[in-house]
């Protein structure tokens, strides 16, 4: 069994700057670095370096030959990737503030010319039972979905960015979702800065983590749903690993975040959503691929830029010791 992923692979332009710019403003950054991202392929290869075997899926234009090599040099299987001759790739212009914060504005480019053809063509190559995950960096979101769920693909997606289109997704085509607490509550319907507080299992538990949780259980009833909270940590609810039936709504496994100082939090969930899928695909407990998710995702913190950051599994198993 393999992972496909079917996602974006950009360029990316990041500053450094004291604080994130705010609208009429006009600041000065202290560097710019230039540097291979985009959704797909910094969870490409976290999957890669935490040691499944992926194939990528996705487009570059003329610019982008080095984002496949990359990819290559990773272990990831790149035989499904295209080259637009007609569009540049996709890019990302991102600010990165002292504290380690970020915030990001993505150029489409040719992740957003994928066509139903070329989708077709890739999931011809994959087999009954084999894992797609999926982001919103790319065109064709609702269309892959609903593909790779007629050929018996086990379908996880990672709904980022949040966009109007994705509220409108048949989500019963959906096995996994990974997402933050925006993310969530957007999805959910919860307006996180307006809903009464409801006391949580212990004094430990945030209330809005209960909020989340009691409103995810609703929505996407029967699906297996991963919470990422940043500082707070990761849950993993209900459900069960993709393709192997519910588990039953009582399921909740709770991770704790290591405590790291931050220089650049951008791959931070990219690499997350890496680590986890690799070790459930790999058999392992969802407590076991969240603790080696969580140390990946905090080991790459500590570092500058996307797919740079990102660690080998040789170091996080060193991390945790």
């Amino acid at each position: 069994m393999r992972i496909l992923n079917f996602g974006s692979l950009n360029i990316d332009f990041t500053y450094a700057v004291d604080h994130i710019v705010t609208p009429g403003e006009t600041i000065a950054s202290r560097s710019l670095t230039v540097n291979p991202g985009g959704k797909g392929l910094n969870q490409s290869i976290a999957l890669a370096r935490a040691g499944a075997s992926v194939l990528h899926a996705g487009q570059v234009g003329p610019d982008g030959g080095f984002l496949v090599d990359l990819l290559t040099d990773n272990g990831v299987d790149t035989g499904a990737v295209r080259t637009s001759p007609d569009v540049r790739t996709g890019n990302a212009i991102i600010q990165t503030d002292a504290h380690g914060e970020n915030c990001i504005v993505l150029y489409g480019g040719a992740n957003q010319a994928i066509g139903r053809d070329y989708v077709g063509e890739v999931l011809a190559g994959v087999q009954a039972g084999d894992w797609i995950l999926l982001q919103n960096e790319i065109s064709e979101l609702a269309y892959i979905i609903e593909s790779a769920h007629a050929r018996d693909l086990r379908v996880i997606l990672n709904p980022s960015p949040i966009t109007e289109d994705l509220l409108a997704l048949d989500y019963s085509l959906v096995d996994m979702l990974i997402l933050n607490e925006i993310e969530a509550a957007a999805l959910a319907g919860l307006d996180l800065g307006t809903t009464d507080p409801v006391s949580g299992d212990s004094t430990d538990i945030d209330p809005v983590e209960t909020r989340l949780i009691a409103a995810l259980r609703e929505r996407f009833a029967g699906r297996t749903v991963v919470l990422t909270l940043g500082e707070r940590g990761s849950v993993y609810i209900g459900g069960g690993l993709p393709g192997e039936g519910a588990l039953g709504e009582d399921v909740l496994v709770r991770q704790k975040a290591y405590p790291v100082e931050a220089v650049d939090t951008t791959a931070a969930g990219d690499t997350y959503t890496g680590y986890l899928l690799a070790a459930l695909a790999a058999g392992e407990s969802a407590a076991i691929a969240m603790r080696l998710a969580a140390a990946a995702s905090a080991l790459a913190v500590t570092r500058a830029g996307a797919a740079p950051s990102i660690p080998t599994r040789a170091e996080v198993d060193a991390f945790l010791g």
